[in-house]
């Protein structure tokens, strides 16, 4: 069953050997500022467009999405790319244009000129410990399939504490290995991998498909008996209660419907393309802003058949063993079928590719994080007072960044940890939802002051919108929490008379929430003279 495993050990020895000398091979040119964070601005459009994708389709995706398609039976979860797509366009016209006339390298520095010194800090704050909490579990996705193979090797089950080390090796071993390459061959480093990483995983997505269609009897024709109705489309329509309210409601309480899809995942986007350093940064390397726009809304819709082709995994195999082909043990959760299957049915060496395509997932959107965090950390924190208190060299700010990067590499190792820990004692614990749900908490507030300072002139100030943060940031958390709106009042009778929670927000709508609040409570608060001359001044010197 897990014959030829040298195999497949050499093919992930050659994968690693390959990602690690292209990052490294990049440091000669990573000796500046702009050229560490920002490649010098001479990255390709179709080398941008690929480390976008590596970055959105991260180890919850390799996995997630099949998972999704294993217990579902459909491709709702796909609509979110209906969103995606319309929020690049708004940010391709809206956001990219602006930061290159602006120049900036941390997104955060607008916040500076457009308000003043507190709302940039806390924006860029608010980025580092959110990043750095999804990376962290984002990361252990990737070392569920390192379990189950420890699990086949040895022939008995594995309890929660080994889990919990098979997880913290993998998580520690792949964050050291991300953080040597990109910390020395910055940005440049990470979209070359990227771009490597990317081949790695369609290679890998390709054959998955091509395989499971051939151990399926009847492939497509039977696969396609065993889809669940509906197909793509929810409109969430409620079964049982009559009434606009409680269409309403389940629509704001379910995770894969058409609302969720337009709206939800437009502001998702706007908030994961538009105003997180992760992602933009790559984009600001581009040449220009066009090649940038072309690279930002071509990943979108790359992404649709990327994602449904992740499903369509799923579906097979679920397909794959409800034929009785074989068995899928009781113990193994909806998120380890697909790993479970690589592991027991795939040939040597062609399970090295699949595994090698999980790793790439994971180290492609760790390295941009890695890149990002160390980047804001020290352009917003360390290096303005550094350069206050005397002036530095290039290669000094170079080295700071460095050393940003590795203090966050070993951030999201402790995060990632923390998540094998709750992962191995709680498996039932779904993927997506724990990956995105943590960015809904604080990114609709950073997108709603965003919006203020580029779609206004004269609203929104430093007090004002760190007020309308915590607000926003409040309000997300209050229609979250089933237990905090009982504990209120704030809830209903159940047909057995206990009280339940008024409306418990699905995870798209959280960044949405988040969004108004925060603007409408900006909104409230008039632009410092100071602040606006600032601006002015700014716009002066970039024309």
């Amino acid at each position: 069953m897990m014959g030829g495993i040298w195999m497949d050990v050499v093919v992930l020895v050659a994968y690693f050997a390959v990602i690690i000398g292209i990052g490294l091979s990049q440091r000669s040119k990573s000796g500046s500022m702009e050229g560490f964070a920002l490649g010098d601005r001479q990255t390709p459009w179709w080398a941008v467009l690929a480390s976008i994708l590596a970055a959105e389709i991260s180890a919850a995706t390799f996995l997630g999405a099949p998972e999704s398609g294993f217990s579902e039976g459909n491709w709702t979860y796909a609509q979110f790319s209906i969103g995606t797509i319309l929020a690049r366009i708004i940010v391709s016209f809206l956001f990219i244009p602006l930061f290159y006339r602006h120049g900036v390298i941390s997104l955060y520095e607008f916040l500076e000129t457009r308000f003043g010194r507190r709302t940039r800090t806390w924006a860029s704050a608010t980025f580092l410990v959110t990043r750095v909490l999804a990376m962290g579990t984002r990361l252990y996705v990737s070392a569920i399939i390192l379990v189950l193979a420890w699990q086949l090797w040895r022939g008995t089950p594995v309890d929660a504490w080994e889990k919990f080390w098979i997880f913290a090796a993998a998580v520690v071993l792949v964050t050291l290995l991300t953080a040597l390459y990109t910390a020395v061959g910055g940005i440049r480093a990470v979209i070359w991998t990227d771009f490597i990483q990317v081949g790695v995983l369609i290679a890998a997505l390709g054959f998955s498909i091509f395989f499971l269609l051939q151990a399926i009897p009847g492939g497509w024709s039977t696969a396609a008996q065993h889809f669940q109705r509906p197909l793509f489309w929810n409109f969430a329509k409620p079964s049982a209660d009559p009434g606009v309210w409680a269409w309403i409601k389940n629509v704001l309480t379910s995770e894969y419907t058409i609302w969720a899809a337009v709206i939800g995942s437009t502001f998702v986007t706007m908030s994961t393309h538009g105003i997180d350093q992760d992602t933009v940064q790559r984009m600001l390397t581009a040449k220009n802003r066009r090649e940038s726009a072309k690279a930002t809304i071509l990943s979108g819709l790359a992404d649709l058949p990327v994602v449904c082709s992740f499903i369509l995994v799923g579906i097979l195999v679920a397909t794959f063993y409800k034929t009785g082909q074989s068995l899928l043990p009781a113990g193994v959760a909806g998120r380890e079928a697909f790993p479970y299957f690589i592991l027991t049915q795939m040939p040597a060496g062609m399970r090295g590719l699949v595994v090698a395509g999980i790793m790439a997932t994971a180290m492609g959107s760790l390295s941009t994080a890695l890149n990002a965090l160390g980047t804001s950390f020290a352009r917003d924190f360390v290096l303005p007072r550094k350069e206050a208190l005397s002036p530095i060299t290039e290669a000094e700010r170079v080295r700071v960044l460095r050393w940003s990067t590795v203090l966050f590499a070993g951030l999201i190792i402790l995060v990632g940890l923390s998540t094998a820990y709750y992962m191995a004692h709680h498996p039932k614990a779904a993927i997506i939802p724990l990956v995105l749900g943590i960015l809904g908490f604080t990114f609709g507030s950073l997108l709603g002051v965003f919006l203020v300072g580029v779609l206004t002139r004269t609203r929104g100030s430093d007090f004002g919108n760190v007020l309308g943060m915590i607000c926003g940031f409040a309000a997300v958390i209050f229609f979250s929490n089933g237990d905090l709106q009982k504990l209120v009042g704030f809830a209903t009778a159940s047909a057995d008379g206990q009280p339940e929670p008024l409306l418990v927000l699905a995870f798209p709508w959280r960044i949405t929430l988040g969004t108004f609040v925060t603007i409408g409570v900006a909104l409230c608060f008039r632009t410092s003279e100071a602040a606006r001359a600032t601006m002015r001044s700014e716009v002066a010197t970039h024309t």
